[in-house]
């Protein structure tokens, strides 16, 4: 109680300066709401009490936090509700509406996303996972390895998780079209009962690397020309077709690369050239914007 005195002097204190500072009914709604709700829950509030930042556990065991910013209107008007989703939270709100309504919102859409994040949370601890490196609550994509110099981009979708996602392959064309034509053949093979990344091995019939035996490191993805892994937030996503080579590029340091070469030919958006490393061919499909 002490806590929430000082706090509320403070924030008084605060709004001295201010033109129009908000209401008295403002504070005593809020403060109210915060007791209901109890200061366990509480992560922050800031001085002037107009942001309020609230914790909560989902079934699962996950944390996360829900921040409110609000408005001299409140409770007239619903707070501002930034939340780590990858759905929008739209939040109900009548006038008679109070924090605590917001706070059941958002429980009730902790549970309805405890499936997707329980399939993603499974590919981050069972696969090793290429971007994002510090995957959020809220990304619905996974690059996965699958080899040297190969892996799979997948796109979950948050509302259906147990369906199968948009698979996008990444690596030599000996390597990856078979991949595409087992995934193809085997589609019907995919069983929504079953875990998002047992359906996959099943349907593309393989085993993912396992992170108990090998590292990150082993999965050579740096650029052949630069040596970086990230170029302007890109990734190395080019890969020489010889099976002897197999070696990734970023597609701006390909393009370079054959522009540079007097033996290189461009057709419409297509280059034509040799590759950096092992002076094989290597064909570059540019994208309408670097054109």
């Amino acid at each position: 109680m002490e806590e929430l005195k000082t706090i509320l002097e403070v924030a008084l204190k605060n709004t001295e300066d201010l033109h129009t500072p908000p209401p008295p009914e403002y504070y005593s709604h809020l403060i109210r709401d915060i007791e209901t709700l109890g200061w366990n829950k509480i992560v922050y509030v800031d001085t002037g009490l107009s942001s309020v930042k609230l914790k909560a556990e989902d079934s699962r065991g996950r944390q996360h936090l829900i921040t409110l910013k609000l408005n001299a209107k409140y409770p007239a008007e619903p707070p501002d509700c930034f939340v780590d989703f990858p759905v929008q939270f739209a939040v109900s709100w009548i006038p008679q509406s109070s924090l605590i309504d917001i706070y059941n919102q958002f429980l009730a859409a902790l549970e309805s996303l405890k499936e997707f994040w329980d399939a993603m949370d499974e590919i981050d601890e069972k696969t090793w996972v290429l971007e994002p490196e510090n995957p959020t609550r809220s990304a619905t994509m996974r690059r996965i390895a699958i080899g040297n110099n190969v892996s799979i981009n997948l796109e979950v979708d948050p509302r259906h998780p147990a369906m199968l996602p948009e698979c996008f392959f990444l690596g030599a064309d000996h390597v990856v079209n078979p991949l595409k034509i087992k995934l193809n053949n085997n589609m019907h093979l995919w069983n929504p009962e079953v875990r998002l990344l047992q359906n996959l091995k099943e349907v593309l019939e393989i085993e993912f690397p396992s992170r108990i035996v090998l590292e990150k490191s082993d999965f050579s993805m740096d650029c052949g020309i630069c040596y970086a892994y990230r170029l302007d937030g890109t990734v190395p996503d080019q890969v020489c077709d010889d099976p002897r080579c197999g070696q990734p590029f970023h597609q701006a340091c390909l393009y370079e690369w054959l522009q540079s070469l007097p033996s290189s030919r461009q057709s419409f958006h297509v280059i034509f050239g040799e590759c950096p490393y092992c002076n094989k061919p290597i064909t570059l499909k540019m994208s309408m914007k670097k054109l």
